[in-house]
């Protein structure tokens, strides 16, 4: 414990840009190589790695020469057999974005993309009098009501959303939970508010609405089966009649709030680790 202690205080600024680095260029491998072959590989390889070190804490000399040996053929087999994903990523290194793009301009990205498809599928479901209910994840974790649907696990867009609340699919009847860019479930089941004070007119997708986001500090974009009108509801509060602009903004807007209790939270750490 003394010689973490000792560790610890002897790290500077230099060492902790070293880690942040190494770090950031971890990540960007990782997002270059998800969701492929080479995904797999690594876990493997990892797995491997793992046996062969405990296999030399346990003196097992057989074994760990047969996984050290597989090691070195595996790397050359890492070249021949995953040369397109290699290729691909020194083609993505070769067009400057490896390092130029932040993971802040990634996150910006991603929040722009899902309000542009969820604001777009709105307009089409409005004009079309066809009612929807989209729950935006955000902080607190939805998982009990993704579980009460049918998995999707798929990006968003406006197409599948606008397939997903076609009257007489078999998912229509329901909300759609989507988290960052994916929508993580479909047809899925929301509490009712208790809220007594709510106008007489509101029918039970609104209700819905409203009930998760007494729950929860998700955001829900509604449209009415009735009328067509888009509404938004957040922290039990409805904002009704909007159009695509309006909800755009809304939208942003709370996004954008979020980023700046996240940026305060930061901010407020470091000036209690400078105290």
């Amino acid at each position: 414990m003394q010689q973490f202690m000792e560790l610890i205080r002897n790290i500077g600024v230099r060492d902790i840009a070293d880690m942040a680095i190494v770090a950031f260029v971890f990540y960007k491998l990782y997002m270059l190589i998800r969701e492929t072959r080479a995904e797999q590989l690594i876990k493997g390889i990892l797995v491997l790695l793992i046996a062969t070190q405990i296999s030399d804490w346990l003196q097992l000399h057989v074994i760990n020469w047969i996984l050290r040996n597989t090691m070195t053929v595996g790397l050359i087999a890492l070249l021949i057999v995953f040369q397109p994903e290699l290729r691909r990523a020194l083609e993505y290194i070769g067009r400057t974005k490896f390092l130029t793009k932040s993971i802040v301009d990634i996150q910006d990205e991603e929040i722009r993309m899902t309000v542009d498809e969820i604001i777009e599928a709105a307009g089409s479901l409005s004009r079309q009098k066809i009612g929807a209910l989209v729950v935006i994840e955000r902080e607190t974790g939805l998982n009990e009501v993704v579980e009460t649907g049918t998995a999707i696990n798929g990006k968003i867009s406006r197409g599948l959303l606008i397939n997903i609340f076609m009257p007489n699919t078999p998912l229509h009847d329901g909300a759609v939970v989507v988290r960052k860019t994916e929508i993580m479930a479909a047809g899925c089941l929301l509490p009712l508010t208790d809220n007594q004070n709510l106008s007489k007119e509101l029918g039970t997708r609104h209700r819905a609405a409203i009930g998760i986001t007494e729950r929860s500090d998700s955001i829900v974009v509604i449209v009415s089966e009735e009328t067509g009108a888009i509404s938004m509801a957040e922290k039990g509060n409805l904002k009704r009649f909007l159009d695509i602009d309006s909800l755009k903004a809304l939208l942003m807007d709370a996004f954008k709030s979020d980023e700046n209790r996240q940026w305060q939270f930061l901010k407020l750490k470091w000036r209690q680790k400078d105290e």
